[in-house]
């Protein structure tokens, strides 16, 4: 898989290709909050960023995920829960993680996320994992997270799973 890196510089030039996928991915979903016009609002509020870092994935020219993310400003946190004792120093939050549904299971999310985490310096990776998708959690913790908390970050939200990686 060839690995494309894009930082807030070219966030509006991948904008519409960051929504395409997030289309894909959550077609049959019927929840009004995945919508594409909620989604929007999200990509260009993290994209806004300036620390804002997103690494996408290919398969012979065709678009496999992408993950994104950038730094909480120091106490910052998720809205809606409280940050961990002891989670203190370099923090990447990690917004999104998309692959596109022929490539899910193929571990290629893990390589995605791995390219993210990696491009950064910090010391622990913090992520939302909607509560109502159990085997999403459960990979996290395969790739080492750890459930720390419980967050509804709107009244219409769904409620997340707070979770940390320790690096």
């Amino acid at each position: 898989m060839d690995l494309k890196q894009y930082t807030h510089a070219d966030a509006l030039n991948v904008r519409s290709w960051l929504l395409d996928i997030h289309d894909q991915v959550y077609a049959d979903d019927p929840d009004p909050f995945y919508s594409r016009e909620r989604f929007s609002y999200y990509v260009d509020l993290w994209s806004g960023r300036e620390d804002w870092l997103c690494i996408s994935g290919w398969e012979g020219g065709d678009a496999v995920g992408y993950a994104y993310g950038s730094r909480f400003k120091p106490g910052g946190w998720w809205k809606g829960a409280d940050r961990p004792k002891g989670v203190r120093g370099r923090i990447l939050a990690l917004s999104e993680l998309m692959v596109v549904p022929q490539w899910q299971g193929t571990g290629r999310a893990k390589q995605i996320h791995d390219a993210l985490v990696n491009a950064v310096e910090v010391d622990y990776v913090t992520l939302l994992v909607d509560s109502a998708h159990p085997k999403v959690q459960v990979l996290y913790e395969k790739w080492d997270y750890v459930k720390t908390a419980e967050a509804k970050s709107s009244d219409d939200s769904p409620l997340y799973s707070v979770m940390v990686r320790t690096l």
